[in-house]
């Protein structure tokens, strides 16, 4: 059965991916993109199917209008994808506050205007499916990615709750989290905050150094990516939360054994703070 996706963030990683592997099973796409020539290219992909619009997701005043002409004009949404954001990569110690609230801007605010926007029409229309692409940094933890990880812990919860207000309406909300994929996030994506503290340099020169290597070389394919979301889609009752890769898999679920064992060894101390 053929949807309209409305997918932010078009022109690389996994928004170009799920969008191109989208037009291909027959789906109409609207994605956004930043500049001119990004909008021509996109709809010259598979014209009458493939349509563009110039959107920041941070100019949050244009988000209502976008969405207000893209629906006009293509018709209504039936699957959102929140996929635009990037990498922030930097010791919170010597990353600026203003580093954080761009990333917290794009990762979390943005997404949320944009299901804003859309929620009033998917709720009236009593059925329709949020993707917001999140990350295995949602789950799981490392030195440098204090700024990102604390916005896709955000965006996961954001997801859970929403899905469980909008479900009585037929409205499905799905945190995908991708473990490490081929794409630019930890290349020309990725902004990093500049080393000034030798105190860690220990810690952290040997992480910022394996990571810029293998970029490129992840396990993970977008390709194939794109293939599971579009499988998601198509799920009467899709979960809240999904899993990319074997790596997220495998972290993740240390993650939680981790956690596990930490609850029990501190049950007794946990429960004796009630009257």
């Amino acid at each position: 059965m053929s949807k309209l996706f409305f997918i932010t963030g078009v022109s690389s990683g996994f928004g170009q991916a799920l969008a191109q592997a989208a037009l291909d099973a027959g789906h109409t796409v609207i994605g956004t993109v930043r500049n001119e020539q990004a909008r021509e290219a996109f709809a010259a992909l598979q014209p009458g199917r493939s349509h563009a619009y110039l959107l920041d997701v941070t100019d949050f005043d244009a988000i209502d209008g976008v969405v207000a002409q893209a629906q006009a004009e293509v018709g209504p949404v039936d699957v959102l994808v929140n996929n635009a954001g990037y990498g922030h990569e930097g010791i919170l110690e010597e990353s600026p506050l203003a580093e954080m609230r761009r990333q917290f801007d794009v990762n979390v605010f943005g997404a949320v205007a944009m299901m804003k926007a859309f929620l009033p029409s998917l709720r009236s229309r009593r059925r329709g499916h949020i993707i917001n692409i999140t990350s295995m940094g949602g789950f799981i933890t490392m030195p440098g990615i204090a700024y990102y990880a604390g916005s896709k812990f955000a965006l996961e919860g954001i997801s859970e709750v929403a899905g469980k207000e909008v479900q009585q309406f037929g409205v499905h909300v799905t945190a995908v989290a991708p473990g490490s994929f081929r794409t630019d996030w930890a290349g020309r994506s990725m902004v990093r905050s500049q080393r000034s503290i030798a105190d860690y340099d220990q810690l952290f020169d040997p992480i910022r150094a394996t990571r810029a290597e293998r970029s490129g070389k992840q396990p993970g394919d977008p390709a194939k990516a794109a293939q599971a979301i579009l499988a998601l889609t198509a799920m009467a009752e899709p979960p809240a939360h999904l899993l990319l890769g074997s790596d997220a898999l495998d972290l993740v679920r240390g993650k939680l054994a981790q956690m596990e064992s930490d609850i029990s060894a501190l049950e007794a101390l946990t429960r004796s703070t009630d009257a």
